[in-house]
């Protein structure tokens, strides 16, 4: 795989010149994006540390519990294709804006709804609101940055888009102990007031106003793709709501006929959208964008990636707070090097001697095999781990970034300005259905073998974490053999 910058493809704008709407302080912009974008993941995994807490002030049934955590992950996952198309429409600007402020009032509501079901009606909003704003960043990205300045942006989302969910988990077990003011679970949603506000200020006077303009003339006569939409929709659906709700009432029958019926309307989706596209018409996802350099085989690492990454984050939490007894500070402090790891690495990658550079993607895997591997091994026995636990964690941090975040840019590196959209939504959609993939699968191991393990304690949760250990470590291999097989194209 090369290691350069490609060539700008066909319609897209040349490195030497500026794309349309460029902010001329283009680095305010990507900082605002970037720190909207990094609210979305991180409120996917900051309420599983705060959820015993929020169970015990609410008396939350299990079920209820779960939509709570649920509800945000459904609707965030469902409308991230309709929140990338609306941005094409109607203005990535305004779309941004208008599904931030959702999002930050939708938080205000959540930390201070009174029962579980104002909680879990409020989290459906604020999956919305996320689903809205989280592919007009990409979009952004894509259209205000050109040549050498993209790739680095896109390098910094990449960074962002995984590093919120290890986050998630440390802000939430920090903010759940702090018990600020006697408020306990609340401030996981509060949090997101202040920052929303003030980002929506900033966003306000930074975005371009002339690119928007722009979209809107170019998209006026584009028809909306309704069946397209609706057939999507009704995948995403289908898919979704089982993985989210079947683990915990044992995975009823109806629950596999949603994912027998998910992959029917997909089938219909995509043969729909092929034959509109034939026809001259204008499909939700451009299949262009599929046929754009490396985006098929990112699309199946990025799965790879994200399903290692949430079920990894997942089942330690259930060992820790549920086998180990920790609480929700330490909990959530023991995933700290994870993130900070995937951080400094996403975002410096590109630096790393050239020789280094073509067995990035396959090395990130190979040690993200490793890795998990030895933090269940670790483990395995009912301890913590010693420091080598720590050092385990760096590893898998290091090597879900070199999967991830090297994946996500040199795809999006040739795909076309006017096609950001679709990729953002695609991408985004594909990012968060690994993730609810990770959970439910590995999740599900996790469970099942602490179950049928015997008495319960950190011997038996152990065990299990060996079990799922040695099963992300079999997935994180299958996605260096995709990176292997890439290298001798």
């Amino acid at each position: 795989m090369t290691t350069t910058t490609p060539p700008a493809p066909a319609g897209s704008t040349p490195a030497s010149s500026k794309a349309p709407g460029t902010d001329k302080r283009p680095g305010r912009l990507l900082a605002i994006v970037l720190a909207a974008q990094f609210m979305a993941p991180l409120d996917v995994f900051i309420v599983n540390v705060a959820a015993p807490t929020i169970r015990d002030e609410l008396n939350a049934s299990g079920a209820g519990l779960q939509l709570v955590i649920a509800g945000y992950t459904i609707t965030y996952a469902v409308l991230l294709i309709t929140g990338a198309r609306l941005g094409d429409r109607l203005g990535h600007r305004q779309v941004f804006l208008a599904g931030l402020a959702v999002f930050t009032v939708a938080s205000l509501a959540c930390g201070l709804a009174q029962n579980t079901g104002e909680l879990t009606g409020f989290r459906l909003v604020q999956g919305a609101g996320a689903a809205v704003f989280v592919p007009q960043v990409l979009s952004l990205i894509q259209r205000n940055f050109a040549g050498e300045a993209r790739t680095k942006a896109l390098g910094a989302y990449a960074a962002v888009l995984a590093t919120g969910a290890a986050a998630g988990q440390v802000l939430g077990g920090v903010l759940v102990s702090a018990d600020l003011l006697g408020t306990g679970w609340r401030p996981v949603f509060l949090v997101n007031v202040p920052v929303g506000i003030v980002l929506l200020v900033l966003a306000g006077r930074v975005l371009p106003r002339d690119a928007a303009a722009m979209e809107r003339a170019a998209e006026r006569t584009r028809p909306l793709d309704l069946p397209g939409l609706l057939l999507l929709g009704a995948a995403v659906s289908l898919f979704t709501v089982p993985l989210v709700l079947g683990q915990q009432q044992d995975w009823p029958l109806w629950s596999w006929l949603s994912l027998a019926a998910a992959a029917l309307c997909l089938a219909l989706f995509w043969t729909y959208e092929s034959r509109l596209s034939r026809r001259g018409g204008a499909p939700l996802i451009a299949p262009r964008v599929l046929r754009s350099p490396g985006m098929g085989l990112a699309v199946f690492r990025i799965i790879a990636v994200m399903a290692a990454n949430a079920g990894f984050l997942f089942v330690i939490t259930l060992h820790m707070q549920g086998g180990l007894g920790y609480g929700a500070l330490r909990a959530g402090l023991t995933f700290a090097p994870t993130a900070v790891v995937f951080g400094l690495v996403g975002l410096t990658w590109r630096r790393w001697p050239q020789p280094l550079q073509r067995a990035l993607i396959p090395g990130g895997f190979v040690l993200t095999a490793l890795s998990t591997g030895a933090v269940g091994l670790l483990l395995r026995d009912g301890g913590d781990g010693g420091p080598l636990f720590f050092v385990a964690l760096v590893g898998v941090g290091a090597g879900l970034s070199l999967g991830f975040s090297p994946t996500l840019t040199r795809a999006l590196a040739t795909v076309r300005a006017e096609d950001a959209a679709d990729a953002s939504g695609l991408l985004a959609t594909v990012t968060q259905l690994g993730q609810l993939t990770g959970v439910a699968v590995f999740g599900a191991l996790f469970l099942n073998r602490l179950e049928s393990g015997g008495a319960p304690g950190a011997y038996t949760s152990g065990d299990a974490l060996w079990a799922c250990a040695c099963a992300l470590a079999a997935a994180a291999a299958l996605g260096a053999v995709s990176g292997l097989v890439r290298m001798r194209r």
